[in-house]
């Protein structure tokens, strides 16, 4: 029995002694690497800087009351269209009273006046009939008749601009009235009937009674690092990018760039704003988030290969270009980049349209065939 279990000790013994030869061996063959094959092609590149910020409208016009009161219509409502002199709202005044007392007894003094001025005028014009007085006292006569019916025209018209706000010739042009001054969207009514409004002064920026914008001329308003903003200037082209419609981008052109930065979490920015094309099939929003790329410079329809294919040696890139498949054999070869994007990079020269190089390694071991 003891020997039984000799042998077997002994066969396990050399057992793990032949593994382990297998083992190092195994590990003693060299490994052989496999390469992804990317075949050279044409395209653009464009270096470029993102911003961040959201599209308004560049003209945003706050349309507010000539007068003081509480409003009694609306007549529009938010996303109407229109257009400049539409009416939005009618305002009913509230009068003070003292103003009011004094406009009545003004009426009340230049109807006194005018009547017993018209009954003079039509004695005299009686009596000039007659020839009783003469032409000269007749013409004083009718002017002071004149005068005495204007100023009754006018008590009565300042009477009704005090109670109503509004006289009986001035109907379509009538401060209670509130109306659009440009032609737009009408983005918001901030308002109510039944509101009280408050005319706008020098001691009062008054009541809005409706924000009009124009939505065809928009702007994106956004901020750029102080890293990138050295390298921008205005009249650089953008492309925008509105998180509310995917799928889809604007172009823009850069048109101001602030003087000064502001501090945002340790960070220096600047503001920037930037002329949008909007196109008559899209709908855009006042306030939608958006991201603007800024291009700083671009190459069109020109060689490019992956930033990883090149290698590089001081001022020197290279490239390895495909001999063989299988097994796979590469020749270095001399290339002169040109702009890139931190993904693709331009060949100037070193290389053509349909050229196969060495990508990344394929993570894979194999024994060599021997």
């Amino acid at each position: 029995m003891k020997k039984v279990f000799k042998f077997i000790f002994i066969g396990l013994v050399v057992i793990g002694v032949i593994g382990t030869f297998v083992f190092l061996w195994q590990k003693s063959q060299p490994k052989v690497k496999t390469y992804e094959i990317v075949t050279v092609s044409t395209g653009s590149i464009q270096k470029k800087t993102v911003a961040t910020g959201k599209v308004e409208p560049r003209n945003e016009i706050l349309i507010k009351p000539q007068l003081s009161g509480i409003i009694s219509e609306l007549y529009r409502e938010a996303g109407d269209q229109v257009k400049a002199g539409d009416i939005i709202a009618k305002i009913k005044l509230i009068p003070d009273m003292v103003s009011l007392n004094a406009a009545e007894a003004r009426v009340v003094r230049a109807q006194l006046g005018f009547d017993q001025t018209a009954r003079n005028f039509e004695r005299d014009k009686q009596l000039f009939e007659e020839k009783v007085i003469s032409r000269e006292e007749f013409e004083k006569s009718q002017l002071q008749y004149n005068n005495d019916r204007s100023e009754l025209k006018t008590a009565q018209d300042n009477l009704s601009l005090t109670r109503d706000g509004i006289t009986s010739d001035k109907t379509l042009v009538s401060n209670t009235l509130v109306r659009s001054t440009i032609n737009g969207t009408i983005l918001d009514i901030p308002i109510k009937v039944g509101n009280s409004v408050i005319q706008s002064n020098n001691f009062n920026d008054g009541t809005t009674i409706a924000a009009v914008a124009n939505m065809s001329d928009m702007l994106f308003v956004g901020k750029l690092d102080e890293t990138e903003v050295g390298r921008v200037e205005a009249g650089m082209p953008m492309e925008i990018t509105i998180g509310a419609i995917p799928g889809k981008k604007l172009n823009a052109k850069l048109e101001y760039i602030a003087p000064k930065g502001t501090d945002s979490g340790g960070a220096i920015m600047f503001d920037m704003k930037a002329a949008v094309t909007v196109t008559d099939d899209m709908f855009i929003r006042a306030g939608y988030s958006a991201n603007a790329e800024i291009i700083f410079s671009r190459a069109e329809n020109v060689i490019t290969v992956p930033e990883s294919c090149i290698s590089f040696s001081g001022d020197t890139a290279f490239v390895y270009t495909l001999l063989t498949e299988e097994p796979q054999a590469f020749e270095k070869k001399k290339v002169v980049t040109g702009l890139s994007d931190g993904i693709s990079i331009e060949v100037k020269s070193g290389l053509k349209q349909g050229d196969k190089i060495r990508g990344t390694e394929i993570i894979e071991n194999k024994q060599s065939n021997s």
